[in-house]
């Protein structure tokens, strides 16, 4: 999914400026139902849980400290490798999968999530790396 965002030759600023516009959608579809206060506490327990493989996203996690803020994410994606900030990126999103499959099931994350998922991609390909 984020590949095909943001294309093939992407630089880390542009990987970064993408992730942040998934979070901050993913924000959007959580909040009324589970508050800005919960879709901060899993995305902070999402980086905690993502630092142990991808070291970089340390001052995203500690700069986590209000609902809604990511702007530490797009900081600390944009000084890393274009690949780095592509796999630390598809890491984080797919261990915030994991965790809110985990606690409201994945029938509800599909009708929740999915458009955010799916949004600016197309075809089966875009769907195989959707978290």
């Amino acid at each position: 999914m984020l590949a095909r965002r943001v294309g093939e030759a992407a630089d880390a600023a542009s990987v970064a400026a993408e992730a942040l516009l998934i979070w901050k959608d993913v924000d959007v579809a959580l909040a009324p139902i589970i508050g800005q206060s919960g879709v901060a506490a899993l995305y902070k327990r999402s980086l905690y849980l993502t630092l142990i493989d991808h070291p970089c996203l340390v001052t995203a996690y500690e700069g986590s400290l209000r609902p809604g803020e990511f702007e530490g994410l797009k900081t600390a994606l944009s000084q890393q490798t274009p690949v780095e900030a592509l796999a630390a990126t598809i890491s984080l999103l797919h261990t915030f999968h994991d965790l809110l499959i985990h606690l409201i099931g994945g029938s509800l994350f599909e009708r929740l999530l999915r458009s955010v998922w799916d949004k600016s991609s197309s075809g089966d390909a875009a769907k195989d790396n959707a978290p």
